[in-house]
């Protein structure tokens, strides 16, 4: 599966789980970090753990893929999923307006 397809997969599941504002920044020009980031609103923890516990059930079940690091699980408020080439941001309403990742990956020449 290429990155490509792996985004698209992640955003049918987040959009199965009525995550909200979803977005997808490419940011393969940017960084070797990964292809692509993909960021979604939760409205509460419970939503936030869900998406992320969705997003990881369906990759291992449906394509055996495996998240390789999953951070944020304690507080639920972020978070994140790295599949290496694709980086899955599950954040809370107040958080994502916080930290604002799509104006900072988006910005041009950077």
């Amino acid at each position: 599966m290429t990155s490509e397809e792996l985004a698209k997969k992640i955003v049918s599941v987040l959009e199965s789980k009525k995550g909200s504002d979803i977005e997808v920044i490419n940011v393969a020009e940017k960084t070797t970090m990964a292809d692509y980031f993909i960021i979604v609103t939760g409205n509460s923890t419970t939503q936030i753990k869900a998406l992320a516990d969705e997003v990881e059930y369906v990759l291992k079940n449906e394509d055996d893929i495996v998240a390789d690091h999953v951070e944020g699980r304690s507080g639920d408020k972020w978070i994140l999923i790295d599949f290496k080439d694709v980086v899955v941001h599950v954040m809370h309403p107040e958080l994502r307006a916080s930290y604002d990742l799509e104006s900072l990956w988006n910005k041009k020449g950077s």
